[in-house]
């Protein structure tokens, strides 16, 4: 599921909106780890372009 999500966040990181919309249920579809998982490769892939977005997605499981 964590591969999945990896790349439907891909596929949408041209609009902000949608990236943000996707990366909400990505995180609510995916248990502890795996959203830790996905924070360190959202900050990697994308953390120059929506570090805002992601630190709003994040807040609550820092």
């Amino acid at each position: 599921m964590l591969e999945y999500m990896k790349l439907i966040l891909q596929k949408v990181s041209f609009d902000n909106k949608l990236f943000e919309k996707e990366l909400k249920k990505a995180i609510n579809s995916l248990i502890g780890e795996e959203v830790r998982m996905l924070k360190s490769w959202c900050y990697e892939k994308f953390g120059n372009v929506y570090a805002t977005i992601l630190n709003r997605c994040f807040a609550a499981f820092s």
